[in-house]
């Protein structure tokens, strides 16, 4: 899509870092317009796509194997040469706290301004996570908007903003039904990604 900004240098003053947790299961176009939105909008030098192990929140899901989310990401995010497909929180195994995941990019890009990208149903939630005030600390947290949905606020001691653009009212979870139920994907993932989702037959 051509979004990304040219490579920053990690001495750069201000760095404007976001982070993009989520299942990824499967990416979809919706998470690359979110990413588009996000660069632009914050001024971002670098966005991180993050796939979660496990969501502390949807213990009963089971995503498909972290290989095929990581494969998918990068097919998805090939070319783009300032978004990067970071698998921390795979390779810690086990449910995945965001907490964790922000005190090293906070170690990583000491002086940085961290933005953390939502779902803006999850923004009244946020006070529910795992060590809320340190999250509060370490990172503005950034609502992504849905197709009709109104802004959402954030419950103190967070700060944050919510994204313009650009709602697109299609799911993870409605991708993988529409798999399931033999139904085209094709306008809504990247070309790449629907042959290796094709391919691996996880969904139907």
């Amino acid at each position: 899509m051509g979004f990304c900004n040219p490579e920053p240098s990690i001495l750069k003053a201000n760095l404007k870092i976001g982070i993009y947790g989520g299942s990824f299961d499967p990416v979809h176009l919706g998470h690359l317009l979110v990413a588009q939105a996000a660069v632009e909008e914050l001024g971002l030098d670098r966005l991180f796509f993050i796939p979660a192990a496990q969501s502390p929140f949807k213990p009963e899901n089971k995503p498909a194997p972290d290989a095929a989310r990581l494969q998918w990401l990068r097919l998805a995010l090939a070319g783009e040469t300032n978004c990067d497909v970071d698998d921390q929180e795979i390779r810690r195994g086990g449910i995945s706290y965001t907490v964790d995941t922000l005190r090293d990019y906070a170690q990583r890009f000491p002086g940085a301004h961290l933005f953390y990208l939502i779902g803006a149903d999850n923004a009244a939630k946020l006070n529910a996570w795992r060590e809320p005030a340190e999250l509060a600390k370490l990172a503005e947290f950034v609502t992504v908007p849905r197709p009709g949905g109104a802004d959402a606020g954030f419950p103190p001691p967070f700060r944050g903003r919510a994204l313009r653009g650009f709602p697109f009212g299609v799911s993870s979870s409605e991708i993988r039904a529409r798999v399931k139920a033999g139904l085209p994907i094709e306008n809504l993932v990247p070309p790449a990604v629907v042959e290796a989702i094709r391919n691996a037959k996880f969904y139907c």
